[in-house]
This record gives C-alpha cells, structure tokens and sequence, in this order.
C-alpha cells in the first residue's frame, strides 16, 4: 500500500465550493476523505484545553496553528493507512501556510503516498465573502446551505427540517479575518506546487457541474 493510491489536494479561498468538489471525487473515485475545516470542527466539541481555545480562536477567524493541523493529519492518515481497500483519498482546505505545504509533504512520504494533483479552486474575494457570510448550517444535519438564489428564503434544512444558523467561523468579521489571511499565505503555498508542477488553476465561479468536468479532465 502506498504509492498507488490517488492523492488529490484541494485549495481556494473559503466558500470557493472545494468542500462540495472534495466530496464529488470521493464518490467519483471512491477515494476517502480529509477536509481540515470538519476535522477542526469536531476537535472544537472535545471539552478540554485544546477544544475551548479552538472554538475561541475559529470563532474570531484566526488561523489554527501549524502544530495542530500536523497532528490532526498524522492522526488521520495512521488511520488511513490501516484500511486495506484505500484508493486514495481528498485532501479539504490543507495546507493553509507554507511551512504547512513543507510538513505535508514530509507527512506523505513517511507513508508513502505524494499528491498526484493541487486543484486551485479559484474565486473572487468578493464572491468568497457573500458565500460564507449568507450561508447556513443545519443543527441537525450538519448540511451548509449555499448562498444561491434558490436557498436564500429558506427557513429549515431542505434535507432534514433542522433549525438553520450561521456558523461562528462564518460571522462577517471572522470571514474578513479568514480571507485576508488566505491572500496573505496562499500565494507561496501556489508556487511551491506550481514548481513541482502539480497546480492545476479551476474558475471556480462556474456552475458546480462545470467545475467538476473541469476538474474530472485534469484526473482522467
């Protein structure tokens, strides 16, 4: 096991759709899955010193520090590499820094697996904005529902019926912090991997479908 699974990175600004992509190469593919933002979401509701000062420093729209993403991927790719029918698996919203780019690819050697693609899902800031600050998440279910034209008078979760709120990462003051922070660190972490030639830039402004095509022809 090792060198013959699919690695897929995912990258763009917050609200870019990447999560919804992620989640479209998995079930194309039938690759398992490791978005960063969900993994620091449910380490947040472990009630013990790490688990508080997540939820405080998320909920202003700071970034988590390097350390304890490294640790949250060790874990998750020690898990992986116990599972004997992997094909590969998605990486969600990682890495966020360069120096995580650098950590991450160590990560992937000591097992044995490299990224075979970075897709760049690329949007505005403006448009970023809109999407997390309008959108909403089920209590219940957990589903985000999108800032589109077809949600926006919502009052359930059109999947289960749960309350719909606006996540605290998502408050229009946390999102300003969070993409000031991603123009600010994104830019080394695009030409660490266009130098090793993996970074594949999609317009992520287009239609979910189109996207997805456009992606599907840089794996297939």
């Amino acid at each position: 096991m090792g060198k013959d699974e699919l690695v897929i990175c995912l990258l763009g600004r917050p609200g870019s759709g990447k999560g919804t992509q992620a989640k479209l190469i998995v079930e194309k593919f039938g690759l398992a899955y490791f978005g960063s933002g969900q993994v620091l979401r449910e380490r947040q509701q472990i009630n013990d010193y790490t688990g508080s000062k997540l939820r405080e420093t998320m909920a202003k729209g700071q970034l988590v520090p390097s350390f304890i993403a490294s640790k949250l991927w060790a874990d998750k790719m020690e898990n992986f590499k116990q599972e004997p029918s992997l094909k590969g698996f998605v990486l969600d919203g990682s890495p966020r820094t360069l120096s995580e780019a650098r950590l991450l690819d160590e990560a992937l050697d000591w097992y044995q697996w490299q990224i075979d693609r970075v897709f760049l899902v690329d949007i505005s800031g403006e448009l970023s904005f809109n999407r997390l600050a309008k959108r909403r998440q089920c209590l219940k279910c957990g589903r985000l529902t999108p800032f589109e034209e077809q949600y926006k008078d919502i009052k359930v979760c059109d999947q289960c019926g749960g309350q719909l709120i606006a996540r605290m990462d998502d408050k229009p003051e946390a999102v300003k912090k969070r993409l000031a922070t991603y123009d600010i660190e994104m830019q080394p972490i695009v030409d660490f991997y266009i130098e090793q030639k993996k970074l594949i830039k999609i317009n992520g402004e287009q239609s979910i479908k189109a996207v997805f095509q456009d992606i599907l022809k840089n794996i297939e």
